[in-house]
């Protein structure tokens, strides 16, 4: 079988354009992968081109070596839109192999773990930033069965926070609690926001309320900043969803104090990388919560990878809590039943793309979501 030709495909909604990609062979059989990258859908379009020398004519059986081709011999760099693009490639191979040989991917990557796959929910908290606001949404997602939740309290926050903002921020994440009780989990969002101090003393005062995590509490780039703060917060600290290779996970890994972390497949350039990452954190005692903020094909790819894990813990996802017409763009949509996703064991993905659905959301360079931009919990876009 070889990979005789492709198409992409670019749909928006009002803050975050997504990055589709089909693959057809020379068998009639069409893989679908995604590799949306917040901020840059055509760069990221623009990689596949550039890359589809490495592609095209090539066995997608042959997955480690299509994507060493496209991200070693390359021999530059080019972090999360490079490995964005890689990452559309090499699912959509894997689409097609599922397909070919009629079982799903988990299955060639250890098989199945789990009877089905435990969601929280993000993207819920569109409204004011109030303590009664969140209150009253966060009550609407438990009541719709959700175990879990996660948010970001602190608005367009920056570095350090004044004190009545802190307080704010507090406020909100306390009033989250006492409104869905001591049964669902609270994920607090620090979307890489703060200082190593101001992201101590957040942990400190969040603490209370019993969160599970702490989520990015500052910037990735500098590892021993979110290693110094995981060692002194009294809240479990995740991360790892901007990290866009191995070695990033490696490094943080050796200072043996985050237990959380969260693969982004789109970032790591495929679901074999991430399944990597998993193994890894695995021989570290650590659990894994794939991240998942883009389409509803990057929810199917996730819950291939969570499928096959064994130190899987718990799996984001916004599609419930997106525009209206996403549960459209795919033939059989993510649902959440009590807290729950079950696990596809259709061929490959378990899903195509709706081409008629796509092309009616075309890209807007202003679908974007602005965490620094007072107000952006609206998530109306620039």
């Amino acid at each position: 079988m070889k990979i005789t030709s492709y198409d992409t495909y670019l749909v928006g909604n009002p803050w975050k354009n997504w990055v589709f990609l089909v693959l057809h062979t020379d068998e009639g059989i069409d893989g679908v992968g995604e590799g949306t990258v917040h901020g840059f859908a055509r760069p990221t379009e623009a990689v596949i081109r550039e890359l589809d020398r490495f592609f095209l004519g090539s066995d997608p059986f042959q997955i480690e070596i299509i994507t060493q081709k496209m991200v070693r011999d390359l021999f530059s760099e080019g972090g999360q839109v490079h490995k964005g693009a890689v990452a559309a490639v090499e699912v959509a191979c894997w689409d097609i192999i599922g397909k070919a040989l009629g079982q799903p991917i988990h299955n060639f990557l250890g098989g199945r773990c789990h009877e089905k796959i435990r969601a929280y929910a993000n993207g819920w908290y569109r409204g004011e930033r109030q303590p009664e606001a969140f209150a009253e949404l966060a009550q609407k997602v438990a009541a719709r069965g959700y175990t879990a939740l996660k948010f970001d309290p602190f608005g367009a926050a920056w570095m350090a926070q004044d004190r009545l903002d802190e307080d704010l921020s507090i406020d909100i994440i306390a009033a989250v609690r006492e409104a869905v009780g001591t049964q669902v989990d609270l994920f607090v969002e620090g979307h890489c926001r703060f200082t190593v101090a101001q992201a101590i003393k957040l942990a400190e005062r969040m603490a209370p309320c019993r969160p599970s995590w702490f989520e990015e509490p500052v910037p990735h780039q500098h590892i021993p900043a979110m290693a110094e703060v995981a060692r002194h917060s009294p809240v479990p600290i995740a991360t790892g969803e901007s990290f866009s290779s191995l070695h990033q996970f490696a490094e943080l890994m050796d200072h043996n104090v985050v237990s959380i972390y969260q693969p982004e497949i789109h970032h790591l350039g495929g679901i074999l990388a991430a399944r990597k990452v998993c193994a890894m954190a695995e021989a570290h005692y650590a659990v894994v919560a794939p991240h998942n903020a883009q389409g509803p094909v990057s929810t199917a790819m996730c819950l291939q990878l969570a499928a096959c894990t064994p130190n899987f813990y718990v799996q984001e996802i916004f599609d419930e809590f997106n525009v209206e017409w996403e549960q459209r763009l795919i033939d059989h949509p993510a649902h959440v039943v009590d807290g729950y996703l079950e696990i596809p064991e259709r061929p490959g993905l378990g899903v195509s793309l709706n081409l008629e659905e796509a092309r009616k959301h075309p890209y807007e360079k202003m679908y974007f979501l602005p965490l620094f931009k007072p107000g952006w919990e609206r998530r109306e876009g620039e």
